[in-house]
């Protein structure tokens, strides 16, 4: 298992990855048609009326977003993790078009168990001791 780091605020926050996954910054680097495997927190989830079938998820992690395309066949493949999955790893080709990045999934593993490694660090008690210093009030000027 590798982890990569990062600070923000002068914490620091150690990002779980599974071995060989790419980051999202490191997307550029591969050719289109590469096989790659990313991994990150799933952020959006969309399945559009017009789109066939066709799911797009966002994964984020600790450099940026992946885009993620799931053709009907694979989402039937994979339902469970594509649907539950808070953290998903996705192995699959590259796509560029119009300079925007996708992955193609073929095989998607819901790593969700992995959030549980940034909570024992320490993160998540951080994040839960924290206290909101805004309100709606404050934002409205009132």
């Amino acid at each position: 298992m590798q982890t990569y780091s990062s600070s923000s605020s002068g914490h620091t926050t150690t990002w779980p990855r599974p071995p060989a996954c790419l980051r999202a910054n490191e997307l550029d680097a591969p050719p289109v048609n590469a096989r790659v495997a990313v991994a990150g927190l799933v952020i959006l989830r969309q399945r559009p009326g017009t789109a066939k079938g066709v799911i797009f998820l966002t994964l984020e992690d600790e450099t940026g977003v992946v885009n993620i395309i799931v053709w009907r066949h694979i989402y039937e493949r994979f339902r469970r993790a594509v649907v539950a999955g808070r953290m998903l790893k996705v192995t699959g080709r590259m796509q560029r078009a119009h300079n925007v990045t996708h992955v193609l999934a073929e095989e998607i593993e819901d790593i969700s168990s992995l959030l549980d490694q940034l909570l024992a660090e320490g993160t998540g008690r951080h994040m839960r001791n924290e206290t909101r210093t805004d309100t709606w009030e404050s934002r409205k000027g009132g």
